[in-house]
């Protein structure tokens, strides 16, 4: 039983579960430092996140979207057959865990000199602020006899 209590257990934060659930499990990510990264901003809309992956292959990474969440994971081979006199490149596996905002989107990612780049995009709406008129002499109905207008 968990006995924690949580900023989304105010009545002010119904139908946030999903973002609880979400903060927690970043919350236990292991080792942010690695692998080291960059987020630049290009152009006024556009983003890159670049990751410096020395030593790993396109085909060790794999790139998932899930809930707003983009997760990078990469598997170092080891060469079964190289002998070591001294080994201070280690090779190792990772997961790097981002949470993009709602309306970004991800335009594609590219792989080169080991490095990583994941190419975001944000998408800009026009205001969906709208104005409602009001029918002074509108008829008294019940609610359930109000049909949804198209």
């Amino acid at each position: 039983m968990d006995d924690r209590i949580s900023l989304f257990s105010s009545p002010l934060f119904l139908g946030f579960e999903r973002f609880e659930r979400l903060v927690d499990s970043l919350s236990k990510a292991q080792d942010d430092s690695y692998p080291p990264y960059n987020i630049e901003q290009i152009g006024e809309h556009g983003f890159r996140i670049t990751l410096a992956l020395a030593g790993f292959r396109a085909e060790s990474i794999h790139i998932s979207l899930e809930n707003n969440q983009l997760t990078i994971r990469g598997k170092q081979e080891t060469d079964s057959k190289a002998v070591y006199i001294y080994r201070g490149i280690a090779t190792r596996q990772f997961m790097k865990t981002f949470v993009l905002a709602d309306g970004v989107e991800v335009k594609g990612a590219d792989f080169d000199n080991g490095l990583l780049h994941i190419n975001l995009i944000r998408i800009t709406n026009p205001s969906s602020v709208r104005v409602i008129d009001i029918n002074a002499n509108y008829p008294k109905r019940a609610p359930q006899q109000i049909e949804k207008s198209s």
